[in-house]
């Protein structure tokens, strides 16, 4: 009897969703989905999981980095939805998300999260990137302000003196060391899922320049990083912050590049406490 792709390929889906069990399961991260949606515009997908109160007025939307997903935000997630809707994404090619024709830019990428903002129909959110993700954020604020209540961004990048693959390669390998078995797991994870392309997604992230968007942000703005990062060291951080105007800055002691992941506690203390004293809040 010839072989049957169809019945490889769904053997295939279901080793994959066991280990992702298995992952999530041994992360502490959801093991069950919430309610999750796909949304198209300009010839690119996302894919957006929606958890929370939906009764509140106060939506969270997230942005991974580069070669991760949503399922990095699980963590913060649980921390954030009894504060108001969370909405993690998957941007093209990440995650669950199709591959697009062509790889976005930033600010393709930001359209699209704006094009969905406005899907959603729920108003200006609590917009956090991180990483990678800050770079899509920032062109949100800045390309449909509208859009944008307040913004997070949490390990910015790319910081302008080491704008090369090899040095953010190299500094994100130093930052590895010594991290948690839950961040190593569940990166390796991510960055299997993020397909061939992500050479051609390094490079969208390096020739973009947030540094001439950070002065034209006007929502309030957090700036967060973990104290021993050496992918957002603290000079650039302090940078980012100084020239966003009403930004603010925190630090996560103990903590490296992947502070969310690793306990996202910390930052999730920080993001309320920030969201709380927009004027007009609860």
């Amino acid at each position: 009897m010839p072989n049957d792709p169809s019945a490889a390929d769904d053997a295939i889906a279901e080793i994959v969703e066991a280990a992702d069990r298995v992952i999530d399961e041994i992360t502490g991260l959801p093991k069950d989905e919430g309610e999750v949606e796909e949304f198209s515009y300009a010839g690119a997908t996302v894919i957006a999981e929606r958890r929370g109160d939906e009764a509140s007025r106060t939506t969270f939307v997230l942005v991974h980095g580069i070669g991760m997903g949503r399922k990095v935000f699980g963590d913060l997630v649980l921390r954030l939805h009894d504060h108001g809707v969370v909405i993690a994404i998957d941007q093209p090619g990440y995650g669950t998300a199709p591959e697009p024709p062509r790889t976005l830019s930033m600010e393709r990428t930001a359209d699209l999260v704006a094009a969905y903002l406005r899907h959603l129909g729920r108003g200006p959110v609590v917009l956090l990137g991180h990483s990678m993700g800050t770079q899509v954020v920032i062109e949100v604020a800045v390309r449909h302000p509208d859009a944008v209540d307040s913004l997070v961004l949490v390990a910015p990048t790319v910081d302008r003196r080491h704008r090369h693959a090899l040095s953010q390669l190299g500094r994100l390998a130093l930052d590895l060391v010594g991290e948690s078995p839950k961040v190593l797991l569940v990166g390796a994870r991510e960055y299997l899922r993020a397909g061939p392309n992500l050479r051609r997604k390094m490079h969208a992230m390096l020739v973009h320049r947030p540094e001439l968007s950070y002065p034209r942000i006007t929502a309030p703005t957090l700036v967060i990083r973990g104290e021993r990062d050496r992918v957002s060291p603290a000079s650039w951080c302090a940078e980012v912050a100084g020239a966003i105007p009403h930004a603010r800055d925190a630090e996560v002691l103990g903590h490296g590049h992947e502070t969310l992941i690793r306990d996202a506690e910390p930052a999730a203390r920080e993001i309320l406490d920030f969201v709380s004293a927009r004027p007009g809040r609860p």
